[in-house]
């Protein structure tokens, strides 16, 4: 994948947006800070997948849209983060990835990208989220064996 610079006034804007959203998720204003997320991938220019920045712009959408219940756009905007710089592979993309296939009910994509958030962070990752997704990875992971 060919990577893409920022200009330091670019990078400084997007940084400031995303430090705002961090600071509104943590306070579980999860709409506010969807807002300013999208705010700071406007400023990313096109094509956004070839700046590292999309990577982590992608990731906080996906994640605000996770905790909204909207898996569908969390599902989306991980796709967006997997194919952005250094996406691929990162444990926390495919663990929100994993849980929103997991909420659409598609168990096989769910098993795909939760085990990659497995084998990339072990159970660390999912430390904080519902311990579904853990014992749904480990069942598939790990089958009991017949007695």
């Amino acid at each position: 994948m060919n990577v893409s610079e920022l200009s330091d006034e670019q990078h400084e804007k997007i940084s400031q947006l995303c430090a705002q959203g961090d600071d509104l998720a943590e306070a579980e204003k999860y709409e506010a800070a969807l807002q300013k997320y999208r705010q700071a991938l406007a400023l990313i220019p096109a094509p956004v997948h070839q700046y590292a920045a999309a990577t982590w712009v992608f990731t906080a959408i996906g994640d605000m849209y996770f905790h909204l219940g909207d898996f569908a756009e969390a599902r989306k905007a991980m796709r967006d983060a997997v194919r952005s710089p250094d996406g691929l592979g990162n444990p926390f993309v495919h663990l929100r990835l994993g849980q929103s296939e997991f909420e659409l009910g598609d168990k096989k994509r769910a098993a795909d990208e939760l085990a990659r958030a497995y084998m990339g962070g072990g159970e660390e990752v999912f430390e904080g989220d519902d311990e579904k997704y853990l014992q749904f990875i480990k069942s598939q992971l790990l089958p009991e064996q017949d007695a």
